[in-house]
């Protein structure tokens, strides 16, 4: 099987996984092979801002499910969770779209935010339009980026070879990574629950 069929066969499962996480690198790669044309740029946002706004929703249940007692394990996040909350009951129809593109919160912001004051639906719509902005700035700017290596590199096989081999290793990286954090999550989470609920 050549590349072109590789990543039409396996890209847009890869864009899905990998923006359920913190996928900013998939979906830049995503948006590169868009440009490439191995991948239609309307799939790959529509894939990437669903795989967004359903990972932000599971942090927001985790947080509403078990408040902040499964912040323990993040201390730093913990004591900031009560400023956290009295921004988004402020400022909410800013601070939830804004959350996704604040680098290294993205996780931990939608558990704080469950764990608050916030309507579950008010933080679904408002996640929403935050996975949707996402998606097409992060995507837009790997299909620009990709219009600029290649007008670097020129169309080479050779090139778009080894963007992809790039792309796969941070894949299988973001994967490995992806996996630890549910884990710790999960433990978080059973470590928080009550011992009679056990």
């Amino acid at each position: 099987m050549d590349l072109p069929a590789l990543v039409a066969a396996y890209g847009y499962p890869v864009v899905f996984a990998g923006t359920v996480l913190e996928g900013e690198t998939v979906l830049v790669l995503a948006g590169v092979a868009a440009h490439l044309g191995y991948l239609s740029f309307a799939k790959v946002v529509a894939l990437a801002a669903l795989g967004g706004f359903l990972g932000d929703q599971f942090y927001f249940h985790l947080g509403r499910r078990y408040g902040l007692r499964v912040l323990d394990r993040f201390p730093a996040a913990k004591a900031v969770a009560p400023r956290v909350d009295a921004l988004v009951v402020r400022y909410r129809a800013l601070v939830v779209p804004l959350l996704r593109f604040t680098y290294g919160v993205r996780t931990v912001g939608p558990i704080l935010i469950g764990a608050g004051r916030m309507n579950a639906l008010a933080f679904a719509a408002l996640n929403a339009v935050g996975a949707a902005a996402w998606a097409i700035l992060v995507a837009g700017a790997g299909y620009l980026f990709g219009q600029a290596a290649i007008a670097l590199l020129g169309r080479a096989r050779v090139a778009e070879e080894a963007l992809f081999a790039v792309a796969a290793v941070v894949t299988l990286a973001a994967l490995v990574l992806y996996r630890r954090r549910r884990r710790r999550a999960a433990q978080a989470a059973d470590d928080a629950r009550p011992e009679a609920d056990r």
